[in-house]
């Protein structure tokens, strides 16, 4: 029997997630509404832009839903703004910031700096056969700190060219020296969170693995 997947349709890359979703083996749908989490074996929050994520779940009164759902133990995905709507403490972001929480980490908001800065790259992930992902990064954040009870699934070797984020004009370190080995894939229990969009790549070994984890979910 297949998995229902809901993806978290308020901003981002719902469609795409849809799709890759599909392409794991599982049914998906898109989730705006309170009533639209009944009977998920699973959710994904996609990317787009943190904050707005966060109001918008406020708004559509999805936000305490959802972290009741976590609380029991629904498998969770979130990529990049998912990441960081995942995590327990946020660095670079709004004072009035809403997340879901759920995965006792820090992760640094637009860490590998803006959207021109966006950039392609391996990562070796583990539980992943078939060799390194090949990882898209927009606007992305990375994890400076993670709890016992989070397992790092992967690093990235390094990060875009040029000039760190914010550095004085004669500080030519370049941002992937200062990029290298930060954590940009992480899981805790049923909750996943990658910095990089596996929906875009056509590549469905991030979803896929996604999808054995709600398969696997304890007393299901």
């Amino acid at each position: 029997m297949n998995l229902t997947i809901g993806v978290l349709a308020l901003q981002g890359d719902v469609r795409e997630h849809v799709r890759a979703l599909e392409e794991a083996g599982a049914r998906a749908r898109p989730v705006r509404r309170v009533d639209e989490l009944d009977a998920l074996d699973g959710l994904v929050v996609p990317g787009g832009e943190s904050t707005t994520i966060g109001k918008l779940a406020v708004d559509f009164g999805l936000l305490e839903p959802i972290q009741k759902l976590i609380g029991d133990g629904l498998p969770v995905y979130g990529s990049c703004a998912g990441m960081i709507m995942l995590a327990t403490e946020v660095l670079d972001g709004r004072p009035d910031q809403r997340a879901f929480g759920g995965i006792d980490m820090t992760v640094r908001r637009n860490a590998f700096g803006r959207q021109v800065e966006s950039f392609e790259a391996p990562v070796d992930l583990s539980g992943l056969d078939g060799g390194p992902f090949h990882a898209v990064f927009i606007r992305a954040p990375w994890v400076e700190r993670v709890g016992e009870g989070v397992e790092v699934l992967g690093r990235v070797a390094s990060g875009p060219p040029g000039p760190v984020r914010g550095a004085a004009p004669d500080d030519a370190e370049p941002a992937g020296a200062r990029a290298a080995g930060r954590i940009v894939a992480v899981r805790q229990r049923s909750l996943l969170a990658t910095a990089f969009h596996p929906e875009l790549t056509g590549d469905p070994r991030v979803h896929r693995y996604f999808v054995d984890m709600a398969r696997d979910r304890p007393g299901r």
